[in-house]
């Protein structure tokens, strides 16, 4: 029996078909745009479900099909009318617009209140706030509004006609109870959403329903086969890496750079939500992540290919870099920045450079700062009880040798690779066949789909050369952000 696991990001969706014994069968992967510019960061939903079926399309042609999972990134949602054509671009998590909407739900909830429920601090990034500035900006628009969905639940909804959004999906909404694991009435009606707008919260396993056949017809499927909610990214990519475990976590690098480990315990405190860490329901009863990110992962490395060395690939790169750190602190607040500062003003600065410097330099400085910025991270979770004590590298991130060196050094703790290339899609695999009964439950899964590769662990003496560079790097945000101000 063949699965596959549909993993939708923010530049491009892929398709990996696994068989039952977890053996890699075929993928297929189709870029998009998204458009950044005048203060908008948007893109067209159909471009993402016409990219969608094309994979599908693809896959279809190789493979016989019997179920799909599907994971996608968080936040972003679109809009339908009454025939399901979309009403306005979709706007993604970097997106500035709802700032004064979460101001006003604070007024009307409190800021603590709305926190506990939702298992986040309040910010524009999440679903909710941007809902409610199309309402109070479009609302000729929003009054043709007959359904709000998030990726996933856009996807599964678009495929069978049911509109079904998993748990860890719907707690990026900023409208979710994660303790009660259900859409929040008090935010709702605070917020002047109507719930019926929204799709139903459900467990990741959920089968969604088959395919609809004229969709079935139009792919060159089976109609039978199953359309599976999994879980959004970063809960699918710890599910593929294994990490099922309180005190591992996933280090996740794709276009974005996100540390998720697992708890089993909501801490009492505020600390957590205040450098605005989140509390998100995982696919075991009781247990939680939560997500540790630069906005600027792998993407900052990319920034720099496209412009700095197009003749070059990653490899080559990666070849060229020198043993040493650089002393080069870069802060890669590129598209602004994430946790623990969630601010959508910062942008990104370098410090250290010298003549003598080179551009590849300067690209082992992006990783450098990236790690930097993840360790910041892990220092803040740390003082509220999450102790992230073995990391485990996926995304395309995970490909370079030389990255996750670097990154044992810095975090100083030993990183495991993952040989799957695509986890987000074994993870989405696994939770798709425990839907359908190919296994009993994850643990099974497991023994098939995760395969571990060469453990990185720290160079002593690296990592006290970083251990002085980070010490500095922790300035370098409250250096810079008052000169970015007066700019």
């Amino acid at each position: 029996m063949i699965i596959g696991g549909l993993d939708v990001g923010t530049t491009g969706c892929k398709l990996t078909a696994y068989d039952d014994k977890g053996n890699f069968i075929y993928n297929s992967y189709k870029e998009y745009e998204i458009s950044r510019k005048s203060g908008a960061h948007e893109f067209d939903a159909t471009v993402i479900i016409d990219a969608v079926k094309e994979v599908i399309r693809d896959v279809a042609k190789n493979c016989e099909l019997s179920a799909i999972g599907v994971t996608t990134f968080g936040e972003t949602f679109t809009v339908l009318d009454e025939n399901d054509n979309v009403l306005l671009p979709s706007m993604l998590y970097t997106d500035p617009r709802g700032e004064e909407e979460v101001k006003e739900l604070c007024e009307k909830l409190g800021e603590k209140n709305l926190t506990r429920i939702a298992g986040v601090k309040p910010h524009q990034m999440y679903s909710l706030p941007k809902i409610m500035w199309i309402k109070k900006n479009c609302p000729e628009v929003y009054s043709k509004i007959k359904r709000i969905l998030l990726m996933e639940d856009y996807i599964v909804y678009m495929l069978t006609g049911n509109a079904t959004i998993d748990y860890s999906l719907s707690a990026r909404t900023l409208a979710f109870d994660v303790r009660n694991k259900k859409w929040s009435d008090e935010i709702l009606n605070a917020a002047g959403v109507d719930k019926a707008l929204l799709s139903t919260p459900v467990p990741a396993f959920n089968v969604a329903g088959e395919i609809k056949p004229d969709v079935a017809v139009e792919l060159g499927l089976s109609n039978k086969v199953k359309i599976v909610n999994g879980a959004q990214d970063q809960v699918a990519a710890a599910v593929g890496a294994g990490v099922f475990e309180v005190g591992n976590a996933v280090d996740g690098t794709g276009t974005v750079e996100c540390i998720t480990p697992v708890f089993n315990e909501i801490p009492d405190n505020d600390a957590l939500y205040e450098d605005g860490y989140c509390v998100v329901p995982y696919v075991f009863d009781g247990t939680y992540v939560c997500y540790a990110f630069s906005y600027t992962g792998g993407a900052s490395l990319k920034w720099f290919k496209d412009r700095f060395a197009k003749e070059k690939s990653y490899k080559e790169l990666d070849g060229s870099i020198k043993d040493e750190p650089t002393g080069i602190l870069i802060l890669p607040h590129f598209a602004g920045a994430a946790t623990p500062y969630m601010d959508v003003n910062s942008k990104a600065a370098m410090i250290g450079l010298t003549l003598e410097h080179t551009d590849v330099d300067v690209y082992k400085a992006l990783m450098e700062g990236v790690t930097y910025e993840i360790m910041i991270n892990i220092d803040r979770i740390e003082k509220c009880g999450i102790v992230p004590e073995k990391l485990y590298a996926t995304g395309g991130g995970a490909a370079s040798k030389v990255w996750l060196q670097i990154k044992a050094d810095v975090l100083n703790r030993p990183i495991t690779a993952l040989l799957a290339k695509e986890v987000g899609a074994c993870g989405t695999c696994m939770m798709t066949g425990v839907a359908i009964g190919l296994y009993k439950d994850l643990n099974e899964a497991k023994g098939y789909f995760v395969k571990e590769g060469r453990v990185f662990t720290p160079n002593p003496d690296k990592a006290k050369i970083y251990r002085k560079y980070y010490e500095a790097y922790k300035n370098v945000y409250n250096a810079v952000r008052p000169i970015v101000g007066e700019m």
